[in-house]
């Protein structure tokens, strides 16, 4: 295993809510994590401490922010601060979409 690059089969893998799974690479203070999404599925509302940045790469989503919702697409970014409730509905297709975690969550290791 290398301390610099990360293979795609030896990423952290984790199924997080039905349909939809994360592969992760992490330094000591932020987190990268590619997030797949099965054809309508949906990411329960939840909140946590750690701020979330992230673009849709593939696909298509409802996201749901704060009281804020948006159906986005690939290259439409978004950020959810610390702390606020956010879900997600992926639409009919396969949506792929890459998140930045900061501090890195220790669940996602």
């Amino acid at each position: 295993m290398s301390k610099y690059f990360v293979e795609a089969d030896s990423a952290s893998k984790h199924n997080i809510f039905p349909g939809v799974q994360i592969q992760t690479a992490a330094c000591r203070e932020m987190m990268l994590s590619l997030v797949t999404f099965e054809p309508n599925a949906v990411v329960q509302p939840h909140s946590h401490p750690h701020e979330q940045v992230g673009m849709v790469i593939e696909g298509k989503a409802h996201f749901f922010l704060g009281d804020e919702d948006r159906v986005l697409g690939p290259g439409d970014m978004y950020r959810i601060p610390s702390g606020v409730t956010h879900r997600v509905v992926a639409l009919d297709n396969v949506c792929k979409a890459l998140d930045i975690f900061h501090p890195i969550r220790d669940d996602y290791l």
